[in-house]
């Protein structure tokens, strides 16, 4: 009953025994490779032997081998029901034939090993990037990051190109034929192109790199700020999308579309110091002396606020219920900027209130017919 054929893979026979001893093979091949990994460290440790970043991918790869063996007894474990059936004929059997695309199970093993081995080279290739940025004094992690992101699209790319040559697969042919459904396609997803492309842009441009601290508008319209403006600190460019980290802590993904075609402001790339401004009304009639006194006092005594930049106080306006202050001062484009204007309002108002300066609130005078 254990021994009834329950389905095909190519020319094999499966029945549950073989599902078993599958499992069986796997599993302690799971085992195994854990064992290794945790022997060669447990070595490396003892002999005090110091590994850099290739060394430490090739010990990794060493203990990831063991899957390749269990590969090989798991298709050997077949012969229990299938005598007839050898190694080399598992291999050449074509479960793909469409006449054109003909696949078998060997095809499908140098696919996988293509990709295994564009993985390594990824890995390589980040560890070779990043020795050499760090061997640079003005070293640039955003820099790094882009070098390496350009370094894998390229490299599984061209591992896609490589599988399709080696399957002999036309790929002239099967765009032509297929150009109708491309064109359905690229209509469906133009936005997810558009992302696309973006991502390319943002990572070859440098415009907008990890790290760097950027102010989104709310719309692309409008040369005004929008009050729906966010500040965030990009975490990831990917392909189609990019993650942000707003001041809240929320992590936002947005398409790449967004930072390619609206307004940014990028905080990080701009001058170090910027002019700040914090707005204040008073009443008519004050001592504007003593009120610009105690502003240019309140940000003076704040430590973020440069001490060796000018900090004064305008006249902005006559306005309806006041008289419109400015209080303009330098300061580094901080991430916590409005924490620091914070600061310096709440000193003003402890000053204020020591000296009894009143913040006018709106009159309304309503006259009775």
């Amino acid at each position: 009953m254990l021994s009834t054929t329950l389905f095909h893979i190519g020319p094999y026979k499966i029945c549950f025994w073989n599902l078993v001893f599958l499992t069986l093979i796997f599993l302690v091949a799971a085992i195994l490779r854990r064992l290794v990994h945790r022997m060669l460290k447990r070595y490396v440790k003892t002999a005090q032997i110091n590994l850099e970043g290739r060394q430490l991918a090739w010990l990794k790869l060493l203990s990831q081998s063991v899957y390749l063996l269990a590969i090989y007894v798991a298709v050997l474990s077949f012969k229990f029901n299938n005598q007839n059936v050898t190694f080399k004929k598992f291999l050449t059997y074509k479960f793909i034939d469409l006449g054109a695309i003909k696949i078998d199970f060997a095809d499908l093993l140098i696919i996988v090993s293509v990709f295994f081995g564009a993985r390594i080279l990824v890995n390589l290739s980040k560890l070779y990037i990043g020795r050499k940025f760090k061997r640079n004094t003005n070293y640039d992690p955003a820099s790094e990051y882009v070098y390496i992101q350009i370094a894998k699209y390229v490299i599984y790319v061209f591992s896609i190109l490589f599988c399709f040559q080696l399957l002999r697969i036309d790929l002239v042919i099967i765009l032509t034929s297929s150009v109708g459904l491309l064109v359905g396609i690229g209509l469906g997803l133009q936005d997810v192109f558009k992302d696309m492309i973006g991502g390319v842009v943002l990572l070859v441009e440098g415009n907008l790199r990890v790290g760097d601290i950027v102010e989104i508008q709310g719309s692309s319209k409008s040369s005004q700020k929008s009050s729906d403006a966010i500040v965030a600190k990009i975490l990831k460019i990917s392909v189609r999308t990019t993650q942000i980290q707003t001041r809240e802590g929320n992590v936002l993904i947005i398409p790449n579309t967004r930072l390619t075609q609206e307004q940014i402001e990028n905080w990080s790339h701009g001058s170090e110091l910027t002019r700040f401004k914090i707005n204040v009304t008073v009443d008519f009639g004050s001592d504007t002396e003593i009120i610009k006194r105690l502003l240019i006092q309140a940000a003076m005594a704040h430590p973020k606020v440069k001490k060796n930049h000018p900090v004064f106080v305008s006249l902005a306006d006559f306005g309806e219920n006041g008289l419109g202050l400015e209080l303009i001062f330098w300061a580094d484009h901080s991430w916590d900027i409005d924490i620091y204007k914070s600061e310096i309002r709440f000193e003003i108002d402890r000053l204020f209130r020591e000296y009894n300066i009143n913040i006018p609130y709106p009159h309304r005078t309503i006259k009775q017919i």
